[in-house]
C-alpha cells in the first residue's frame, strides 16, 4: 500500500485530534478484550501504518508520529512502517510513557480509547506524565474508526463445548474451587475479560480471533459459583445450555455495562485484574458505587497448572504434531536443494501433514518459514512478496505449531540446506546447548523463570551473543500458544509450579544473513530422584518430539554429557514417532536420530 494513503490517513486522525481539543492520540495493538492476537476489525495499528506484527504501539502528535514495538518485530517494523511518517522506537530501550514523560510539553491532553488500555496501563502513563503537567483525556468515541470507513465487522463464530475428556476438570468444580476463594476473601464478584479465562472456566471454545480458540465475551463469577456469561446469542447454539447447565446465566454482551452499574448499586466488593481489566471497565464500577478489590485474574494460575488429563492430550498431541513434522523434514530434505522450493511451499505442506490428523484444528500461530535473511526477522510471516526461494548455503528457521481438542503445540526447528559455514554450526551449537541446559535443570520450589533464563543464554553470552527476545513462554491446553502468567525470561516474577506448560527456545539471529531458534515445549514436573535432597525439587519434562539437525552441529563444543542428552531425546523421539510413519519416512527418522 503507498505511502501516501498513510499520509492521508494521519493527516484525517490529526485533525480529528485537533478537532476535540487533544495535543495528541495513543493507539494501541489491542482490542478490548486484550487479546494478543486481535481480529481484523481491531488492527488499527496496521490501518494507520501498514504494520502486520502482534505488538506495537502509535502515538500521534500534531507534528511528531511515533511506533513502538519490541526486538521480534523490530526489522519487520523497519520494512513495513513508513519511515517517512514515524519515527521507530524499541521498547527495550524507550516505553512509550518514557518517552511521554521525557517529550511532552506541559499542559498537554493526549487522548486514549478507555476501552483498549487496561487500568494498569492508564495507571502508570498518568504517573509519569503528572510529572510533565500533562493529562490523559479518555475519549467517548475511537478517534481512528471515525476514519476507518471500511472497518471490518467483528467477529461473530459459533461457540464449541469442550468436552471433559480433554478439560480433564468440570465447569462446576472449576468454578466452586475459584468461588471458595472469593468467599475467604469477602468478594462477591470478580470480574473476567479474559476469553481464554471464560474458555477455560466454562469448558467452552470458539473461533472470534486467529489461532486462539475463544469466543470473545466477558462474564461475573459471583462467590456462590454462579456466573452471568455476556456474549452475543449469534454465536451460542441450539443445546449449548445442557452443556452450561443452570448457574451459568446467558446474558447479550451489550448488558454487561449494566450490570457493573447494579454491582456498584449494591455496594459489591468487585476484584478485578488490573492487568487485564479495561480503564473503561474500572471506570463503570467506580462511578457506580463499587467497592474495587485489585488481584489476579483467578482463572489463570489453576488455568495455567494443567491436571493430568490436560498433561496426558498435551503427550498425545505431541505424538501427533511430532510425526507430522518429521513427516514435512523427510520431504524438505528431498526437496530442498531442488531450486523449486519457497517459504510459503514448506509451510503450506506442514500443515497438510497436520491436517492429516481428525483431532487438528488448526495452526496455533501463523507459520514462521524465514530463509536465510528472512530467518533473522524473529517473528517473520512469509508473503507473496517476500516469498524467498530455497537455495543452498543457509539455514531455513520453520516455528510452527498445532491446536488440536487435546492440546496445543508449539516447535521451532533450523534447519541447513547444503554447506554451512563454520560459524553457523557454531552459532547453531550454542543455542543447542542452551536448550540442553535449561532441559536438564533442577530447581527448588520457588524458582521464577528469571531464575534460569541465564542457563539458555550463558554459551552466548561466552562468546559476547545473545538474542532480543525471551526464552520461554506458557502455553495454553486447546488455548493461546502465548498463555501466562508464567514465562522464562528476566522480567518473569511467577514461581513455576506442577504441570506449567512452557517453552523452551533461545536463538541468534544475525541481521540480514540468517537466524537460529530451537524450541521445545516443556512442562514442570516434580522430581524425587535425588535421594539427598533436602528440599522440594523440580525439573522439566520435555513435550516436543521432533529432531535437532544434526549436520549442522560444531561435534567439538558438545561435551559428553550433551551427547548423551542428545542421543537420549533422539532415541525417545524414534521410538514415539516410528509407529505412525510410513517406511521411507521412518527410515529418515532412523538416519536423523542415529547415535552421535
Amino acid at each position: 500500500m503507498s505511502s501516501s494513503l498513510y499520509t492521508e490517513r494521519l493527516t484525517s486522525l490529526r485533525a480529528a485530534i485537533k478537532q476535540r481539543g487533544l495535543d495528541g492520540y495513543l493507539i494501541p495493538m489491542a482490542d478490548e478484550y486484550q487479546n494478543e492476537y486481535v481480529p481484523p476489525c481491531a488492527r488499527r495499528v496496521e490501518f494507520m501504518t501498514g504494520f502486520t506484527g502482534s505488538a506495537a504501539f502509535l502515538i500521534i502528535l500534531a507534528d511528531r508520529a511515533l511506533f513502538f514495538t519490541d526486538s521480534r518485530y523490530t526489522l519487520q517494523a523497519a520494512a513495513q512502517v513508513p519511515g517517512s511518517l514515524y519515527e521507530q522506537f524499541d521498547v527495550a530501550q524507550t516505553m512509550p510513557s518514557e518517552w511521554l514523560e521525557e517529550n511532552l510539553t506541559p499542559q498537554s491532553k493526549i487522548g486514549f480509547d478507555p476501552a483498549l488500555h487496561t487500568a494498569r496501563q492508564i495507571e502508570r502513563m498518568e504517573t509519569r506524565l503528572l510529572k510533565r503537567n500533562a493529562s490523559l483525556v479518555p475519549t467517548d468515541q475511537n478517534l481512528v474508526d471515525l476514519l476507518w470507513t471500511d472497518r471490518p465487522t467483528a467477529p461473530c463464530t459459533q461457540v464449541r463445548t469442550h468436552e471433559i475428556a480433554y478439560a480433564g476438570r468440570t465447569s462446576a468444580a472449576k468454578r466452586y474451587a475459584l468461588a471458595e476463594d472469593l468467599k475467604a476473601k469477602n468478594i462477591q464478584a470478580v470480574i473476567l475479560t479474559d476469553p481464554t479465562s471464560i474458555a477455560w472456566l466454562l469448558n467452552v471454545r470458539g473461533e472470534d480471533v486467529p489461532h486462539v480458540p475463544v469466543a470473545l465475551s466477558r462474564a461475573i463469577l459471583r462467590s456462590d459459583a454462579t456466573v452471568e456469561w455476556f456474549v452475543d446469542p449469534r454465536k451460542c447454539p441450539d443445546g449449548l445450555e445442557v452443556h452450561l447447565g443452570g448457574d451459568i446465566l446467558r446474558y447479550n454482551e451489550n448488558e454487561f455495562i449494566g450490570a457493573l452499574k447494579r454491582l456498584g448499586e449494591a455496594r459489591c466488593r468487585v476484584q478485578i485484574d488490573p492487568n487485564e481489566v479495561s480503564y473503561g471497565i474500572l471506570s463503570s464500577l467506580r462511578q457506580a458505587g463499587a467497592v474495587i478489590e485489585k488481584g489476579d485474574d483467578p482463572c489463570a494460575m489453576p488455568r495455567a497448572c494443567k491436571n493430568q488429563t490436560e498433561l496426558e492430550g498435551m503427550r498425545s498431541a505431541h505424538r501427533r504434531d511430532g510425526a507430522a513434522l518429521v513427516k514435512l523434514m523427510a520431504w524438505f530434505d528431498q526437496n530442498a536443494t531442488s531450486g523449486k522450493l519457497t517459504e510459503l511451499d514448506v509451510e503450506e505442506k506442514l500443515e497438510s501433514f497436520r491436517a492429516e490428523s481428525d483431532l487438528f484444528r488448526g495452526p496455533s500461530f501463523e507459520t514462521i518459514a524465514g530463509f536465510g535473511p528472512n530467518g533473522a526477522i524473529v517473528h517473520y510471516r512469509a508473503t507473496k512478496e517476500t516469498n524467498a526461494a530455497i537455495r543452498d548455503g543457509s539455514f531455513l528457521l520453520l516455528d510452527s505449531g498445532g491446536h488440536y481438542l487435546d492440546g496445543t503445540t508449539d516447535v521451532t526447528r533450523t534447519l541447513p540446506v547444503g554447506a554451512i559455514t563454520k560459524e553457523m554450526k557454531d552459532r547453531y551449537t550454542r543455542v543447542l546447548k542452551g536448550t540442553i541446559a535449561l532441559a536438564n535443570v533442577r530447581f527448588p520450589q520457588g524458582t521464577t523463570g528469571a531464575d534460569l533464563d541465564v542457563l539458555a543464554r550463558q554459551y552466548l553470552w561466552s562468546e559476547g551473543l545473545d538474542y532480543g527476545h525471551g526464552t520461554g513462554h506458557g502455553v495454553g491446553s486447546y488455548l493461546c500458544v502465548h498463555e501466562g502468567p508464567q514465562s522464562i525470561s528476566r522480567r518473569s516474577e511467577i514461581p513455576l509450579r506442577c504441570g506449567m506448560v512452557v517453552s523452551n527456545e533461545p536463538g541468534y539471529y544475525k541481521a540480514r544473513h540468517y537466524g537460529i531458534r530451537l524450541e521445545n515445549l516443556q512442562f514442570v514436573t516434580e522430581f524425587f530422584e535425588i535421594s539427598s535432597a533436602e528440599r522440594k525439587m523440580f525439573g522439566f519434562e520435555t513435550l516436543t518430539l521432533a529432531p535437532f539437525d544434526r549436520r549442522a552441529l560444531a561435534m567439538e563444543l558438545l561435551t559428553p554429557c550433551e551427547r548423551d542428552w542428545l542421543n537420549t531425546y533422539h532415541n525417545r523421539v524414534y521410538n514415539a514417532l516410528r509407529p505412525q510413519l510410513e517406511e521411507a519416512t521412518a527410515l529418515w527418522l532412523k538416519e536423523a536420530t542415529a547415535t552421535l
